[in-house]
């Protein structure tokens, strides 16, 4: 267990953790134009390669729409049982060869968001995105402004949605590699139960060809289920335009990386780099602990509360991420914006602890309030505003 040496005043608090030697980052070869992997446990970017330059996403927009439902759902403001028809014009605009990948709707048909969400995250379907979005929005112009401020809450500052699957619309749909790995992880933290659900299925059956009348199962398209252990996640995407990408997601032993890959040529090579990367992503690198969870780090002050600190906790056990058999002299300290400003809930990610070490990414860890802290009364705000006059 490593050992917190000393403190600074808040709102840095500096935390020296030492070890021996230095170390360097390992290195990955990729003939992808386009690549990044980052470290969601511990929030280290493990590898970067022209991971800001914007792109089409094909299908891998899909996971915005499926974020998007994600969170309605979340709120109680959409349900998995609810029904959505096929409209007509849908129907006709997204049937046949030219539609893309397809999860083989009928016309007329009213079909479930757990079955819509089914064929846009394993069947790929550009069908499932259109009627899902026409059901929530009414018009898919309506829903994709719904993306667009989904993207911006989450922060993915060069990313931009033109409609719900992806499809080559001249430039107005565009992302980066480290946006889609930000998405995937919010989607990853914030809803993981309809995570595990969605993305780690295997196939999925929908509808029944012409003629005989069988039914149609596809399988999921993700490149690393049946190849890399723990993986689960998330979206491949395929034009002529963007080539053949992935954005993918594997768990062992308590760490969780998101990789994506963008521009490769053939769909045998997004198979063979998506496994060769994230076993890389495993192989080269390792978990140090730091902090185990529960642990109070440190206290931050509070501004007009009923308690003049609160502690910061880990929410979880904290880890660094650390190239493999490595030992290096690490230094970390507390980041928040204070005073923090009451009231603040007990669990409140209000906080963070940042690990940086020479030659290795920066490391950045969320620390939560470890109590409740009420606003301050009457008395306690007037003694607080002459402390600040006289102060």
């Amino acid at each position: 267990m490593s050992k917190i040496l000393s403190y600074l005043a808040v709102p840095a608090i500096a935390l020296s953790i030492a070890y021996p030697s230095a170390a360097s980052a390992p290195q990955f070869q990729t003939p992808a134009p386009v690549a990044f992997m980052q470290d969601l446990s511990s929030g280290a970017v493990l590898y970067a390669k022209d991971a800001d330059r914007r792109m089409p996403p094909a299908s891998m927009a899909k996971m915005m729409t499926a974020y998007v439902a994600f969170d309605m759902i979340k709120r109680g403001e959409l349900k998995l049982d609810q029904e959505f028809e096929v409209r007509p014009e849908t129907w006709k605009r997204w049937h046949g060869p030219a539609a893309g990948s397809t999860m083989f709707l009928s016309v007329g048909e009213k079909v479930s968001v757990q079955n819509l969400l089914y064929g846009i995250v394993v069947l790929s379907g550009n069908d499932a995105c259109v009627v899902l979005a026409e059901g929530i929005s009414g018009t898919e112009e309506a829903f994709v402004q719904r993306m667009n401020e989904a993207a911006q809450k989450l922060g993915l500052s060069n990313s931009r949605f033109g409609n719900s699957n992806g499809w080559p619309d001249n430039g107005m749909t565009y992302v980066t590699a480290r946006d889609l790995s930000k998405l995937a992880g919010s989607t990853i933290e914030e809803h993981p139960k309809l995570y595990k659900q969605f993305y780690s299925r295997r196939d999925f059956t929908w509808g029944k060809t012409l003629g005989s009348g069988t039914d149609i199962t596809q399988a999921n398209r993700d490149p690393l289920l049946g190849r890399v252990a723990g993986a689960d996640g998330l979206k491949t995407g395929h034009t002529e335009e963007a080539g053949y990408g992935f954005t993918g997601s594997a768990e062992q032993g308590g760490r969780r990386l998101v990789m994506v890959l963008a521009g490769l040529t053939s769909f045998n090579q997004r198979i063979s780099e998506s496994v060769r990367f994230m076993d890389w992503g495993f192989r080269a690198w390792q978990a140090k602990p730091i902090v185990k969870q529960g642990r109070k780090v440190t206290e931050a002050d509070v501004q007009l509360g009923d308690a003049a600190t609160v502690g910061l906790v880990a929410p979880r056990d904290l880890k660094v991420a650390l190239p493999s058999g490595a030992v290096p002299a690490m230094s970390a300290k507390v980041v928040y914006q204070g005073p923090l400003k009451a009231p603040i809930k007990a669990g409140a990610h209000v906080a963070d602890l940042v690990v940086t070490s020479p030659g290795l990414p920066t490391q950045t860890m969320p620390l939560v309030a470890e109590a409740d802290v009420g606003e301050a009364g009457f008395f306690g705000r007037a003694w607080a505003g002459l402390t600040g006059l006289f102060g």
